[in-house]
């Protein structure tokens, strides 16, 4: 599996964006989806996830309510609608793939190769 993220930038706080992580190979759409980002000097950390058939979703605390992701297996795409940004958001996003959805980095046996988020006060 192979994937392209897409859609980060330069935003102001309160704006927002949308992250796009398209998929290729044959079983792209039975993977759990990842987002991650990872800020500088910091470490990576979970942002959400999702479930292959897209039933089930997390979010890590400071993002719930403003963050939503989704996918669209016809398209082989997961998307990341980041609302109400905030400085504390900046940072390069992870898109990633795997057996299992879940909060572990670890886990995932794909990564896309990134897309920076600055967000502007």
């Amino acid at each position: 599996v192979q994937l392209q993220a897409s859609g980060g930038g330069l935003v102001q706080a309160g704006g927002s964006l949308r992250l796009s992580c398209a998929a290729s190979g044959r079983t792209s759409s039975s993977y759990g989806m990842g987002w991650f980002r990872q800020a500088p000097g910091k470490e990576r950390e979970f942002v959400s996830y999702i479930t292959w058939n897209g039933r089930h979703t997390l979010y890590v605390d400071s993002v719930k309510g403003r963050f939503t992701i989704s996918r669209d297996n016809v398209k082989n795409t997961v998307y990341l609608q980041m609302n109400s940004l905030e400085p504390e958001d900046t940072a390069v996003y992870y898109c990633a793939a795997g057996r299992t959805a879940t909060k572990t980095s670890g886990l995932y046996d794909y990564w896309g190769q990134g897309t920076q988020v600055t967000v502007s006060s």
